[in-house]
């Protein structure tokens, strides 16, 4: 679907997280960012990986990985989410789908037979200068921590 790929400069953007608050790229140069974009708050595949990411936080920070979720689901909905499911990190409410078509995942997806457009679950690995390190695409949602910190060692 998106056509960024290993090497190329990571999209800026600013956006709001859960609280309101402005996030931008720019704010974690120097450390590394895996940006993880997902469908949907509150639905079992979007949990599982969202809960895989929250039980594998600290080895993530021990690598310095920085932990950033979008979907097009708003502010109150995200802090639900959050508070639902004890969240370490922030998640951008994407509702204008600003950062999603920067990364170009919203297209077109196949459930049950029928076809819509939706957001490709999908994971961007950033390096410390601001670079696309990996893309993951259709991450485990159940291990998604270890595709991470995986991708993150082959360095």
């Amino acid at each position: 679907m998106t056509n960024l790929q290993k090497g190329d400069t990571a999209p800026t953007f600013t956006a709001k997280d859960q609280n309101g608050k402005e996030i931008s790229l720019s704010d974690y140069k120097g450390r590394k960012v895996a940006l993880y974009f997902y469908p949907k708050d509150m639905t079992p595949g979007c949990t599982n990986q969202a809960c895989n990411l929250r039980d594998n936080y600290s080895a993530l920070g021990k690598e310095d990985v920085v932990i950033l979720g979008v979907s097009p689901d708003a502010e109150a909905r995200h802090q639900k989410f959050i508070d639902k499911y004890d969240l370490p990190f922030p998640l951008i409410a994407d509702t204008e789908h600003e950062v999603i078509n920067a990364y170009g995942i919203w297209g077109p997806k196949k459930f049950m037979g029928k076809e819509y457009d939706g957001l490709h679950r999908t994971t961007f690995l950033i390096n410390e200068e601001g670079k696309i390190h990996d893309v993951i695409k259709k991450p485990k949602t159940k291990a998604h921590a270890e595709e991470i910190l995986k991708s993150f060692e082959a360095e």
